[in-house]
């Protein structure tokens, strides 16, 4: 999966990662980087999902079934 605007760069990843004592190569960073970049937009999606139903509204139609 290739993500067209990132604001980590391989090079950043790699050094973040080194500092942790984990050595990578540039096709595991961006197998690392793509990986992180496709969890943090599907949170992003789960927490605007949780925005657009409120609480109230989801017990409610639970309650209806």
């Amino acid at each position: 999966m290739s993500f067209v605007y990132k604001k980590v760069s391989l090079k950043q990843a790699i050094t973040i990662l080194a500092k942790n004592g984990i050595e990578v190569d540039d096709n595991e960073a961006t197998v690392i980087v793509d990986f992180l970049y496709l969890m943090a937009k599907n949170y992003k999606k789960d927490e605007e999902e949780k925005v657009l139903k409120p609480q109230g509204e989801i017990e409610l139609y639970k309650k209806t079934l």
